[in-house]
């Protein structure tokens, strides 16, 4: 399998005037279609006091206004939803897409928007509990015929229907490193993720997934390898370092790939060999049309000769 990419769309940007954010879309996406497969929002609901649209509104607004794209969420916090609710709106975008969409879902951590918008905050133990009941709903709605009863720890749908059924299905792709989240993942996940890992970490990780798929009899290739983050591209490395500390959140080797298309390259090809084979990536300053030429000529073709797994 070739290596693909994915956009991933910032859904917050300092006030300002809002059509800016769809401006540049319409100057991106047209040029960057066949050369990344997918676009992806993450799912927040305030960042300060940053503009931040809401990721489910926005991937629907993206899926019908852009229908070459498959749309992702990377991921959707299972606390801002009811699982059962989210099970029926992805059921829904699904058919409505024509089977565009990629759904990601994770156990949510940004204490200050559970509490801003008067959700309960549990402990971590409960978050993931209560992602595996998501899970289960997830999977139980859009496959069990005529009704569906689960009672989990946590969540649970009492002679529920999801009609009509999501065809084909759409991958379910479980975000985290965490142990218990990784055997969630090796359980329930078709794509696994993780976001803004260095190299050494990832492979941990990943050595990990594969730990648990073998104890559960599963094939650990069943589970595709996906990396979301940042590239960060310069003529030159320092001007890459300079735009990556130019933000409110500063990216570097340790968590985004920065450098030269050059050593971008050599950054992202262990993760390759490895077996990573879809990279959903924010590339800082698009659509400055320096950047945009040195991603499509001197980054995304080498990539994409790769051999995936080595």
């Amino acid at each position: 399998m070739a290596v693909e990419f994915g956009l991933a769309l910032v859904e917050r940007q300092p006030r300002g005037p809002l059509n800016n954010w769809l401006d540049d879309l319409d100057t991106l996406l047209p040029i960057l279609d066949g050369h990344f497969q997918s676009l992806w929002m993450t799912d927040h609901l305030f960042w300060q006091d940053w503009f931040t649209f809401e990721a489910w509104t926005a991937l629907c607004f993206l899926a019908a206004r852009w229908p070459s794209y498959q749309v992702g969420s990377m991921v959707m916090c299972q606390s801002y939803r009811n699982p059962a609710l989210l099970a029926k709106m992805a059921a829904s975008l699904q058919v409505l897409s024509q089977g565009r969409l990629l759904l990601g879902v994770g156990a949510g951590w940004k204490e200050d928007e559970y509490k801003g918008y008067g959700y309960p905050f549990p402990p971590l133990s409960a978050r993931r509990g209560q992602l595996e009941d998501t899970l289960e709903i997830l999977k139980r709605l859009w496959t069990e015929p005529g009704k569906v009863t689960y009672q989990g720890s946590h969540y649970s749908v009492t002679e529920a229907y999801c009609e009509p059924k999501p065809d084909p299905l759409p991958p379910v792709i479980v975000g985290g490193g965490g142990d218990k989240t990784l055997m969630m993942a090796a359980r329930y996940a078709d794509w696994w993720n993780v976001s803004d890992k260095n190299f050494p970490a990832y492979q941990q990780m990943v050595a990990k997934l594969h730990q648990d798929c073998a104890s559960i009899g599963r094939a650990p290739s069943s589970i595709r390898l996906t990396w979301f983050g940042r590239i960060v591209l310069g003529a030159t490395e320092a001007e890459a370092v300079e735009l990556g500390q130019s933000g409110l959140l500063k990216w570097t080797r340790d968590n985004a790939f920065v450098g030269t298309p050059e050593q971008v390259i050599e950054q992202m090809r262990p993760f390759v060999e490895l077996g990573v084979d879809y990279f959903m990536v924010e590339v800082l300053g698009l659509p400055d049309k320096r950047i945009l030429k040195m991603l499509l000529e001197d980054l995304l073709p080498q990539i994409k000769q790769m051999r995936v797994g080595g």
